[in-house]
């Protein structure tokens, strides 16, 4: 019997070559599977489907955790507002990791003796992939032969001809991958550290001119309707994305570390992530404490490279899941975001849970619930410690 092997299959020209040299190559019988995190369209999997059976695989299998990676991942990148260097919402990087625990169950379930991926060696996809393989099949073999031979477009396409695969291989101007918590956008500008990406560069394109006002609600951090409608957070994400991203929201070149220690820069459009991350951190402004948001910030900041890392399965990461869980109980409530042609802004929140309760008070105008002597006894403690600090340090000095 042949052994056999999984490929993380797309279609495209990397992975075509994986699966002619895998199945033709190396004798092995051929699975391709094909995980869909929300970038794909019915008609694109048909298409990509089709593609692998003509290449003879004997298996293709669509995997479909839409809504598994929106209630283990994505939902606590939004209760931890995440942003990787202030800037980037993790679009492609978290994806990749439940990409990669998809591909690494259904190995199981086929019963294979070996993973493969098309990933280069120039970028973060193998480790992301590697890691999650290692750790959840020990001992099974990873087979990455567009790494392991360093090969050329140029060569891929050759290959492919002489086992009679002729398609149009032509290479588009830029590499799009999109999933429900953006879309990441590489040309050539992106290899540079000057040019930034022409409006042509995103899938999105401007169409409205006006402007408008959007009412998120949020039940327990997680986004649960917009405009008085109720849906599943899922649903209402893409439902967002359709009003926000003709307006150019969410566009931006993110700059960051790499896990192979190279600097690396990619454009995204992440219309809808970047209006929930900002309108859900305003809600938690009004009903966190400073200590609960001050917390929040520091672990969501860990949870956030290890993401990125592809340290995901990690078990520290559902001890903070947990923390950022217990945070939400009170973030509740709704959220008014104005949008125009290229820019939003939060207009203001309402909530049962709001802090800032008039019944103790308006800031910088009257207080409800402490006298001026309150506040002299509280100001001579609170300076305490540094008084005498600069008193000691004074007289030594002196």
């Amino acid at each position: 019997m042949k052994k056999k092997v999984v490929l993380a299959f797309s279609g495209g020209l990397d992975t075509t070559y994986c699966a002619k040299y895998l199945s033709e190559d190396l004798g092995y019988e051929l699975h391709t599977a094909i995980v869909n995190t929300g970038g794909f369209s019915k008609e694109e999997l048909a298409d990509i489907e089709k593609k692998a059976y003509e290449l003879g695989v004997t298996s293709h299998t669509t995997l479909d955790i839409i809504e598994k990676y929106y209630a283990e991942c994505v939902k606590y990148m939004v209760y931890g507002n995440i942003l990787r260097n202030n800037t980037y919402p993790l679009s492609v990087s978290a994806e990749r990791v439940f990409q990669a625990m998809a591909i690494a169950e259904h190995a199981k379930k086929v019963g294979a003796t070996a993973v493969a991926h098309g990933s280069t060696g120039a970028g973060n996809d193998q480790v992301r992939f590697d890691v999650v393989f290692m750790i959840m099949n020990p001992g099974i073999e990873i087979i990455t032969p567009i790494r392991d031979m360093k090969l050329s477009r140029e060569a891929e396409i050759e290959y492919l001809k002489k086992k009679g695969v002729v398609r149009d291989w032509s290479k588009a101007a830029y590499s799009i991958n999109v999933g429900i918590w953006g879309t990441s956008v590489g040309g050539k500008e992106t290899l540079t550290s000057d040019k930034t990406l022409p409006e042509s560069a995103f899938p999105t394109q401007v169409t409205k001119t006006g402007e408008e006002e959007v009412e998120l609600e949020f039940e327990k951090g997680q986004l649960v309707g917009l405009n008085g409608k109720r849906m599943k957070s899922t649903d209402a994400i893409v439902e967002l994305n359709k009003i926000v991203a003709p307006y150019g929201i969410g566009r931006d070149i993110h700059v960051g570390d790499t896990i192979i220690g190279i600097k690396g820069r990619v454009g995204f459009e992440a219309a809808a992530p970047m209006v929930i991350i900002k309108a859900h951190h305003t809600l938690e402004k009004h009903t966190l404490t400073k200590w609960q948001m001050y917390w929040k910030e520091q672990l969501a900041n860990w949870y956030g490279n290890f993401v990125h890392e592809g340290q995901f399965l990690e078990p520290v990461m559902r001890n903070i899941e947990t923390f950022l869980e217990d945070t939400q109980v009170h973030v509740t409530g709704k959220v008014k975001v104005f949008a125009a042609p290229y820019r939003f802004h939060v207009v203001g929140i309402e909530s049962a849970h709001d802090l800032m309760s008039a019944k103790f008070g308006k800031y910088g105008e009257e207080n409800n619930a402490w006298s001026g002597d309150d506040v002299k006894g509280f100001s001579k403690i609170f300076g305490n410690q540094t008084m005498i600090y600069h008193r000691v340090n004074e007289d030594v000095k002196g």
